[in-house]
């Protein structure tokens, strides 16, 4: 496991343990792995000689990588004589923007370079896993899995995006939601993504999969409402319709974290096929589960989540909230 120690590669690391798999982790020792079981190894995949720790021969490597594709073809090489298979996590992102409605496996991909990145400049985040994916598919062949995710969700989280909802709503009174309530939401818990990776290792699963939850598996209003009721909150959701968002300036995604109004990029995000990773076992457990599984998480690191580096931290400033449920009222 390369990585292993936050949200996704956790999850990973957990569900493969529980198995009762022998789990090694290369990372730069910055957080220890929880699980006692696991082998922990260190190297910075940066560097020279970041890769010098992993000695040894293995069945499945499974790589959570998401920056310069350069890192994964040095990986691959380091690899390729010594693991049967390797598993990338990947994302829906290494598809043309926008997707089309129902777009599957066989929609167009974005342009990607296996060395992208090892000048210094930088690789936008789609670019940098296509060209991740290809330095996989050259070194291993039809020994390999994309695991092409949606918007992740869960217990763990270092994104920022449902704690933000939670901690939100928590704080109670009005709440600014943006609508339509029955606007249709596509996920995929972490934890159902790691079930269903270490599954498709077990079985030599092969290709790209992408991995998201069927289209409308829930809704804005119950994705909210559900919020409201894990946390045992006064607060009262406010709809706005999204041109009055529109009007008051608010950027969808990033100041309200998983919401994408009605239109080309909504349908890119939240109404996509997944039909083939169903087929091969995908399971989503219910929106009340992940949220509420996610806010007991919550509770128990203090009320607040880690935060990835690197990242911008989402959610919408409390004065330009304010401003726009004062419109609401009037």
């Amino acid at each position: 496991m390369l990585g292993g120690t936050e949200f996704v590669g956790r999850a990973l690391v957990d569900e493969a343990v529980g198995r009762g798999h022998e789990v090694t982790t290369l990372n730069r020792g910055t957080r220890a792995p929880e699980q006692a079981q696991v082998t922990a190894r260190h190297g910075d995949r940066r560097q020279p000689g970041g890769l010098d720790a992993l000695t040894g021969e293995w069945d499945v490597v499974i790589d959570t990588w998401s920056s310069d594709s350069y890192v994964v073809s040095d990986s691959v090489e380091a690899l390729k004589d010594r693991v049967d298979r390797y598993l990338f996590v990947s994302t829906r992102s290494v598809y043309e923007f926008p997707a089309p409605v129902g777009g599957d496996e066989s929609a167009p991909l974005v342009e990607g370079d296996p060395e992208a990145g090892r000048d210094g400049s930088e690789v936008p985040y789609g670019e940098a896993k296509r060209g991740s994916e290809m330095a996989v598919e050259r070194v291993f062949g039809d020994r390999y899995v994309h695991v092409r995710a949606g918007l992740i969700l869960g217990p763990w989280e270092n994104i920022g995006r449902l704690p933000w909802w939670l901690g939100r709503v928590a704080r109670g009174g009005d709440v600014l939601a943006p609508g339509p309530e029955d606007l249709p939401l596509q996920y995929v818990d972490a934890r159902d993504l790691a079930i269903w990776t270490v599954s498709a290792a077990e079985k030599g699963l092969s290709g790209p999969f992408d991995l998201v939850s069927p289209p409308g598996h829930t809704t804005m209003g119950e994705f909210l409402r559900t919020c409201v009721e894990v946390t045992a909150s006064d607060a009262v959701l406010r709809w706005a319709p999204p041109e009055l968002i529109e009007q008051a300036g608010i950027e969808p995604w990033t100041e309200l974290p998983v919401w994408i109004p009605p239109g080309p990029d909504h349908a890119a995000l939240h109404l996509s096929d997944p039909a083939k990773a169903l087929a091969a076992g995908l399971h989503n457990r219910p929106v009340a589960e992940t949220i509420g599984d996610t806010w007991a998480w919550l509770q128990s690191v203090g009320g607040q989540a880690p935060q990835r580096p690197g990242r911008p931290q989402p959610g919408l400033d409390p004065e330009k909230e304010a401003e726009i449920l004062r419109t609401l009222k009037s």
